[in-house]
């Protein structure tokens, strides 16, 4: 097919098995391909992890042990109760988010967050799980009477401030991680073939500072406030109206 453009080539086409050609039913191969390297990158961080744990006094351990108790009181502060549930989801969804973020340091890779399928995907699981804490808390009758709270007149409002949390952190994710995608391209390809620039920028240490910042630092930043909101979210939707 030669009249398929670059952008096509980089999609799965899915369509045909529904009688359809709508660009909906497209899956960028790239994010899909970048996002199961990532998680076979986290299994093995967690099996060396693992081994790791195992050695006592061991430096690995105590950073390990430090971090979760972070998350543990990061949860139990938040919610003025622990819940084991909630500090696996919360966790588990800050190290995917950060682990994303990190991957492009990898040569030839990037993040699957600089997808707005991504970061939408991420920001619909965490508004289900809220949903369904929710209505495990304190029933299906107390969630849906909650739209109508004050009056029945605000269930529209009260429906679209639900849904609005997921365009919320969805969009935030997405548009910072993009950005700096973006003025890391526009950098790196602007000295990109001359060797004054690139030598400048090797040897006073500016592209790994760059690099760093848009990275390690932003992609940890940027991970940290989607699991904060999600938190949040979490801590609004499961407390009872005298908390």
């Amino acid at each position: 097919m030669s009249g398929i453009g670059i952008e096509e080539t980089e999609q799965w086409l899915i369509g045909p098995f529904f009688s359809s050609n709508h660009p909906f039913f497209s899956i960028n191969k790239h994010t899909v391909i970048y996002t199961w390297i990532t998680i076979g990158i986290i299994v093995a961080i967690l099996l060396l992890g693992r081994y790791l744990l195992s050695k006592k006094d061991s430096i690995a351990r105590f950073v390990t042990m430090y971090a979760v108790r972070l998350f543990v009181g990061m949860v139990d502060q938040t919610l003025s109760i622990f819940s084991f549930n909630h500090f696996v989801f919360i966790t588990s969804l800050f190290c995917f988010v950060f682990a994303c973020n990190l991957v492009s340091i990898i040569p030839w890779m990037e993040e699957p967050t600089i997808d707005l399928n991504t970061t939408l995907a991420l920001g619909i699981i965490s508004f289900l799980y809220t949903q369904v804490a929710a209505i495990g808390e304190g029933g299906l009758w107390k969630y849906i009477k909650g739209f109508f709270s004050p009056f029945f007149l605000m269930m529209p409002i009260n429906v679209v401030g639900k849904l609005a949390t997921v365009v919320s952190i969805s969009f935030r994710l997405f548009g910072n991680i993009f950005g700096g995608s973006i003025i890391s391209s526009i950098y790196f390809t602007a000295i990109r073939g001359n060797f004054t620039f690139e030598f400048i920028g090797l040897a006073s240490g500016f592209n790994l500072l760059l690099a760093a910042f848009f990275v390690i630092f932003e992609g940890f930043l940027q991970a940290f406030v989607f699991a904060m909101l999600s938190l949040t979210y979490l801590s609004l939707a499961t407390q009872s109206e005298g908390d």
